[in-house]
């Protein structure tokens, strides 16, 4: 299989404090608490270290070597998803993405490489090895993640990596903070940036990379095509009449420990309404833990099984399960689905967000999405944006992950 490469120089390390700490791992992709941090400036820290005397005597000619000093630095600030002002490297070569699991899809797509990546979260490691992207881009299983141990982030372990730059999730408020101890560039992605639409979710992450980056045409180049498939989507949806809109219900996640599904403020929840469905628990907030008895009172037309769960659409069917399906329409009709998995999960935001919300609008409005090729779609978008050619089987393989991609480890 052929695909794209960025071969660019390499960048000596940031040198970094040697102090530590931890911070306990996410696990959920809703509802960020957006925080912003100060840093010192350059000029407040000069003016802490100079003496007055020193400063008043302070000659043209070091003042020119502090200047050829800070263009030696090479750093420069953007701006992230919390709106925080963040100084990192002018260039940005080792990364390590701690806490927000689809990045490192969007990040390859990007860059066209996971070489960069030096570490990543073992939930997305385990992600990455069950879907597309280890095969496109192989180097990611040579990221660490042994920076996070028992779900916590070992500070000490990952400044042996020497990142650049530390992406992580917005929703983690105190995890700029464990990282700024350590010297280390901090850069958040908010999964909420957009109001959970994923397709402009994924948009947004996609332009903070060009920021980084400075790559910014290239960015909105990416981000056009994504926009392109949504709005040929929503335009359709948006004059399907009411009474044609099937209720369904996502699940997101469900074993031994309960059922949760997507409410209102959820990704599952801007899935159904774009595609023109109604979401049978708009009652709830977020992904919220529900029982049998809210899902028979709503008795969805259609279910979404998303890729967190190991279940099968036939493991309700054929009800196989301790719960008892067999009184919910949706599982009568046999219209349960699982969502594909191609570089990533297709619930969250990820590289593929766009694929994912045509694959939900033909399966709950198969008529009204007929002309949508989506087999021809999906070949022709990994095509131009990962120059590979897909096989009918691979296509195949997007379609019906298996039970094992659910593993959280």
């Amino acid at each position: 299989m052929k695909k794209k490469f960025s071969i660019i120089p390499a960048l000596l390390a940031v040198a970094m404090m040697t102090s530590c700490g931890v911070q306990t791992a996410p696990t959920a992709e809703t509802s960020p608490t957006e925080i912003v941090s100060e840093s010192v400036s350059e000029t407040e820290q000069t003016e802490a270290a100079a003496p007055e005397t020193e400063a008043e005597t302070v000659t043209e000619s070091e003042t020119e070597a502090e200047t050829e000093a800070e263009v030696r630095t090479g750093t420069r600030i953007i701006t992230d998803q919390t709106g925080t002002e963040v100084e990192i490297p002018e260039e940005v070569h080792r990364v390590v993405v701690s806490s927000i699991f689809p990045v490192p899809s969007v990040f390859c797509l990007f860059r066209g490489s996971a070489d960069e990546i030096v570490g990543m979260h073992p939930q997305a490691m385990s992600a990455a090895k069950n879907s597309f992207l280890i095969n496109l881009y192989p180097e990611i299983a040579n990221a660490d993640t042994s920076f996070v141990e028992n779900g916590e982030i070992n500070v000490e372990q990952l400044l042996t990596l020497e990142p650049d730059m530390v992406i992580f999730s917005a929703a983690n408020k105190d995890e700029r903070a464990l990282y700024e101890s350590a010297g280390i560039p901090a850069v958040a992605f908010s999964p909420s940036i957009a109001g959970f639409d994923t397709v402009e979710t994924y948009a947004s992450w996609v332009q903070l990379l060009g920021q980084i980056y400075g790559e910014e045409d290239n960015a909105n180049a990416i981000v056009d095509d994504a926009r392109a498939i949504a709005e040929k989507v929503k335009a359709k949806s948006a004059e399907i009449p009411e009474e044609d809109k099937p209720s369904v219900l996502i699940l997101f996640n469900y074993d031994e420990s309960g059922i949760k599904a997507a409410g209102s403020g959820s990704f599952g929840e801007y899935w159904i309404n774009a595609a023109g469905g109604v979401n049978a628990a708009a009652e709830i907030k977020g992904q919220t833990e529900v029982n049998m008895e809210q899902i028979y009172a709503w008795d969805p037309d259609i279910i979404l099984i998303t890729n967190f769960i190991q279940y099968t659409p036939d493991d309700l069917i054929n009800n196989t399960v301790s719960e008892d399906w067999s009184g919910v329409s949706a599982v009568a009709n046999g219209k349960v689905y699982k969502f594909p998995l191609g570089m990533y999960r297709w619930y969250p935001a990820s590289s593929d967000a766009a694929l994912s919300l045509e694959w939900v609008a033909k399966t709950i409005q198969p008529d009204v999405y007929a002309d949508i090729d989506l087999d021809s779609d999906i070949k022709e978008y990994f095509k131009k944006h990962y120059d590979i050619e897909l096989s009918d089987e691979d296509i195949q393989t997007i379609y019906n992950p298996s039970a094992a991609a659910a593993a959280k480890q």
